[in-house]
Parts: structure tokens; C-alpha cells; sequence
């Protein structure tokens, strides 16, 4: 499927406000070539097909904003970017999205002002979904102090909390270390020990008590549940569904270490 054919669908709250003006010329000219390809949806499949384009929208600007905060664009980047895409909506939508990312790099925007419109219109665990991917994003070809600090400005002003923010890095067996020079070229960022990161997935630390780490568990499998992303498609669910394996694992490795 095409990455114009589903926005002509149902553009969504993403095609207001400053994500709608970044991204307004882009969507325009997909609307021109594809509008013969509308398809009719109830109420309700549209309100869906909304909040998924707006979903991927917003993923797209904020990939741009990650992937130019270290100044350089690489092959690491654009391939995870198209993947994602390729393994949701096949390659001709890879070939867009990757076309608008390059020239969205280009581009200047008001960083917050974007965040501002996914917190006000995306609900938290959609919200957690996004970062996830931005932080695998970032990930991917080592991360600079200056891609560390973007990736964490973003986490702030779409509302994530802290705990949150570190324990989707710690997802990736990585946390911010804090050191290294602005601008250096190394990765600056740090890996946890495996039992560490396990912690730090879900939230807590090791000296946590077996009854906090219960509580913790269950906290975690609520806020990160594939159900709360059901509205997005079942792709990005399935992708929220081996995040989700990800934080249960950890439970797991903990629970084996305590003997609990």
C-alpha cells in the first residue's frame, strides 16, 4: 500500500496546527496524485485511520528532528526509518516517508510546538509507542551527546515521565551517562549490566523490595499493554507487542535472580 493512499483516507488532528504546516505541502501534493484512490469508511474506521496517519505524521517530523541533531545524516538512519515503513506499508511508502525525511531535515521547525500538538492529541501509551521508535531511531548508529539530549527534550515536552523516558532506553540497553563533551563525535551514552537494565526497565532500582518489584511489573504491563495502541493498526500494535514481551522478560530475569 502506497503511503499516500492512506492519508487521502482520514488526515486526522495531525494536518492541524504546526505538524499540519510542516507537513502541509508534502500531503498536498500525495492528495493531487491519489485522489482517485479514496476509499469510503464508516464513522468509526475513519476516526481510527485518523489517529494512524496522524500517529505516522508526527513520527515522520520527529524522525527528521532526531536523525539532524548530530549534524550528519547516515545509512543506519534511513534504513531503520525504512524498515519500519517497509514492514508496515510496504516499500513504495518506504520511498516516501524516506523522501520527506530528507527534506524535512532541511527544514526548520518549532521543536515544542510540535510536542505540544502530540501531547494534547495523542494519549499517553500512543505517546510511549512514538518515543519508543525515536529512541531506536537514535539508537541505531550510536548516540552523541547532542541526539541524547534532543531524543530527551522530546520525551519532556510530549509529557513523558522520567521514569518512563529511562526505562524505554534501557529497553535498548542504554541510559545517558551524561559525559562527553557537546558536539563530540563518540557515543556518550552508556550500557547497563543486564541485571541493571532489567531494573531500570521497569522503573525501579535494585534495592527495590520483591513486592515493589510486583508492583512495578503490573504498572508497567498496564501503561504498556498492545491494547492501548489498538487504534493505530495492527502493525504498530505487533510493534507494541515485542516492547511489551521486552518489560515482561525483564520481570522474568528478576524473578529467576530473587527466586521470587
Amino acid at each position: 500500500m502506497g503511503f499516500g493512499k492512506w492519508i487521502v483516507g482520514a488526515l486526522g488532528w495531525a494536518m492541524f496546527g504546526p505538524i499540519g504546516g510542516i507537513l502541509g505541502y508534502y500531503i498536498t501534493s500525495k492528495l493531487e496524485q491519489l485522489s482517485e484512490e479514496v476509499e469510503t469508511n464508516n464513522e468509526n474506521q475513519s476516526w481510527n485511520q485518523g489517529q494512524r496517519n496522524s500517529f505516522l505524521m508526527s513520527l515522520l517530523v520527529l524522525s527528521a528532528a532526531v536523525i539532524k541533531a548530530d549534524g550528519r545524516t547516515t545509512t543506519h538512519e534511513l534504513n531503520t526509518l525504512r524498515r519500519f515503513f517497509i514492514k508496515n506499508f510496504g516499500a513504495n511508502a518506504a520511498n516516501d516517508a524516506e523522501e520527506i525525511v530528507k527534506e524535512l531535515i532541511n527544514k526548520d521547525f518549532n521543536l515544542y510546538e510540535v510536542c505540544v500538538q502530540v501531547r494534547s492529541c495523542m494519549d499517553y501509551s500512543q505517546r510511549l509507542q512514538l518515543y519508543h521508535y525515536l529512541v531506536e531511531l537514535g539508537v541505531c548508529d550510536g548516540l552523541i551527546q547532542r541526539e541524547i539530549d534532543v531524543i530527551e527534550v522530546i520525551g519532556t515536552y510530549i509529557g513523558l515521565a522520567k521514569e518512563d523516558i529511562d526505562s524505554i532506553f534501557a529497553q535498548f540497553g542504554r541510559y545517558n551517562s551524561n559525559s562527553g563533551s557537546q558536539g563530540s563525535s563518540s557515543d556518550n551514552s552508556s550500557s547497563y549490566s543486564n541485571s541493571e537494565s532489567n531494573y531500570r526497565i521497569l522503573g525501579i532500582s535494585p534495592s527495590a523490595t520483591d513486592e515493589e518489584v510486583k508492583k512495578a511489573y503490573r504498572k508497567m504491563a498496564i501503561k504498556y499493554h498492545p491494547d492501548k495502541v489498538a487504534t493505530l493498526g495492527e502493525d504498530v500494535q505487533k510493534a507494541a507487542e515485542e516492547k511489551f514481551k521486552t518489560i515482561s522478560q525483564a520481570y522474568e530475569a528478576i524473578c529467576k535472580e530473587r527466586g521470587i
